[in-house]
C-alpha cells in the first residue's frame, strides 16, 4: 500500500460515506487521482465495494482443488463389462473448496483461489459456491482447461472398484498468479492451503507469506512429499498417522512415537500439530501441551469430509483464541457432524450445532 493509498484508506473507515470530492479537497489532490487511488485499493482487497465498505479484518483465504465429483453406484452386484442400472451423484469436492465451504458455514468470511475450468462443471462449481457464501471471485478461470474432476464406480457395497482423477488444472496454479493475488493473501487473518497445487507454489506460498499464520492439509501421502522439505514454514499442519510418518521419516507405534513425531515438527518451526489417528482419536500438540482427544460418540454414516470439517473447527478456534485441548474439541465435535451426514459437507454444520454436540457429551 503506497502511503496515499494510506492517507485515503483512513479517511475512508473514519467515514465510509465520503465522496471522492471530499477526500481530494482533504489531501489536495485531484478527484480524478482519488479514482485511481481507490480503484487500486479495491484490486488490492482493502475496499470491498460501492460505498467504501471496508474489508472484513477476519477474512480466511483458502487456496486449493475444487472439484466436481461424480459417483456411480449399482442397484445390484456390479458386473464388469457391462452397464449396470444405478444411480449416479454429482457432488461438489476438493480439499480446499470443501474447506471454504465449512468455513462458510461457521461463519467466517472465505475467499477461494483455485482453478477452474470453463465448462459445464465449472459453472456448477461457481453457481453452489457462491450460493454457499464463498467468494470466488480470486479463482483462476482457464477457457483452455476442463475443471477438475474425479469419476468413482462403487459396488453395492459402497466400496470403490476404481476412478479416474483429471486434475491438470490444477498444475495451472502457477507462482505467477499467485503474485497477482499477494494482496488479498497478505490481509488475511489466516490462509488455508491444500497440496493439490505444485510444489513450487506451495514453497513460494509458505516462504513469501511469514506474516500470515498457514494451515496445510497434506490431502495425502504422495502429495504431502510436496511439502516435506520445508514444513517448518507452516503455522498449523493437520496430516493423518501415514501423511506424519512420512513428513518426519518417523513411524508411529505409540505414544512415546507421537511425541517424538510432533517434537521433530516443533523442531522444524511448526507451531501447532494435529494427528489424525482415525478410530483412534487425534494427538494435538504445540510447545506448551500434548494429548490424546479420544474420537467423539458418532453414528457414522459417511467418511468423507470429516478432515475438511476438522479443519475449518481449528482455524475458527484459532481465530477465536482457544487453546489447543479446545481447537481438538471444536474440530472435532465438527468432524463428528460431517461424520453424520450423507453429504461431505453437512448442511447443518454451525457452531450452535458444535456447542451442543459438546454440551451433549459434556465436553
Amino acid at each position: 500500500m503506497t502511503e496515499r493509498e494510506r492517507e485515503i484508506l483512513t479517511l475512508i473507515s473514519k467515514n465510509p460515506l465520503i465522496s471522492q470530492q471530499d477526500l481530494a479537497d482533504r489531501l489536495g489532490i485531484a478527484r480524478s487521482s482519488v479514482a485511481v487511488h481507490i480503484t487500486n485499493l479495491m484490486k488490492k482487497g482493502y475496499i470491498k465495494g460501492k460505498g467504501y465498505i471496508i474489508r472484513n479484518e477476519k477474512y480466511v483465504t483458502a487456496i486449493g482443488g475444487s472439484n466436481m465429483d461424480i459417483s456411480g453406484f449399482p442397484h445390484n452386484t456390479f458386473i464388469l463389462n457391462d452397464s449396470n442400472p444405478g444411480n449416479i451423484k454429482l457432488s461438489l469436492g476438493g480439499v480446499g473448496r470443501n474447506i471454504a465451504e465449512n468455513l462458510c458455514k461457521l461463519g467466517i468470511e472465505t475467499k477461494l483461489v483455485s482453478p477452474i475450468g470453463d465448462d459445464i462443471y465449472g459453472l456448477k462449481i461457481m453457481e453452489e459456491c457462491k450460493m454457499s457464501g464463498i467468494d470466488m471471485s480470486h479463482c483462476l478461470f482457464l477457457r483452455d482447461h476442463p475443471s477438475s474432476t474425479y469419476l468413482s464406480i462403487l459396488n453395492e457395497n459402497g466400496d470403490m472398484l476404481g476412478a479416474i482423477a483429471s486434475m491438470d488444472i490444477l498444475d495451472k496454479m502457477s507462482i505467477d498468479f499467485i503474485r497477482e493475488k499477494q494482496h488479498i493473501i497478505k490481509n488475511s487473518r489466516i490462509l488455508v492451503v491444500d497440496t493439490n497445487i505444485p510444489a513450487d507454489t506451495l514453497y513460494y506460498i509458505a516462504s513469501n507469506f511469514k506474516d500470515v499464520p498457514i494451515f496445510v492439509d497434506p490431502v495425502s501421502t504422495a502429495k504431502a512429499l510436496k511439502i516435506k522439505d520445508f514444513i517448518g514454514l507452516f503455522h498449523t499442519i493437520k496430516p493423518n498417522k501415514i501423511e506424519a510418518e512420512t513428513l518426519s521419516g518417523i513411524e508411529i507405534n505409540s505414544n512415546d512415537d507421537l511425541i517424538r513425531v510432533c517434537d521433530y515438527f516443533l523442531e522444524k518451526g511448526v507451531s501447532q500439530i494435529f494427528i489424525s489417528l482415525g478410530s483412534k482419536g487425534v494427538y494435538y500438540a504445540d510447545m506448551n501441551t500434548k494429548g490424546l482427544l479420544p474420537p467423539l460418540d458418532t453414528n457414522v454414516v459417511n467418511v468423507t469430509g470429516a478432515g475438511d470439517a476438522f479443519m475449518a473447527g481449528v482455524i475458527h478456534s484459532y481465530m477465536e483464541g482457544y487453546e489447543m485441548k479446545k481447537q481438538a474439541l471444536i474440530g472435532s465435535a465438527a468432524a463428528s457432524l460431517a461424520l453424520s451426514h450423507e453429504n461431505t459437507i453437512n448442511p447443518n454444520l454451525s457452531i450452535n450445532n458444535i456447542t451442543k454436540k459438546l454440551k451433549e457429551l459434556n465436553l
